[in-house]
């Protein structure tokens, strides 16, 4: 637990995954994987930055008939 924060909390702060491969003892960038996993905040500030090539920026907001479907399964 407290290997996968301190990585995760580099990672956070800019840090080069190998650096924290480094930083951690591992012998290779593969094994430093394991601990990074991209969590929901990381996911949705990468989107942010992102534009679709035909589209304009935001989030895909479904209509009132498709969530009354969904709820309804």
């Amino acid at each position: 637990m407290l290997r996968h924060t301190t990585a995760m909390d580099l990672l956070h702060e800019g840090v080069e995954q190998s650096v924290i491969a480094l930083w951690l003892g591992h012998e290779s960038i593969e094994t430093t994987q394991i601990y990074i996993e991209a969590n929901l905040a990381m996911k949705k500030k990468i989107l942010e930055k992102t534009v679709p090539p035909t589209g304009v920026p935001g989030r895909y907001k479904p209509e009132d008939t498709l969530l009354a479907f969904l709820k309804a399964l």
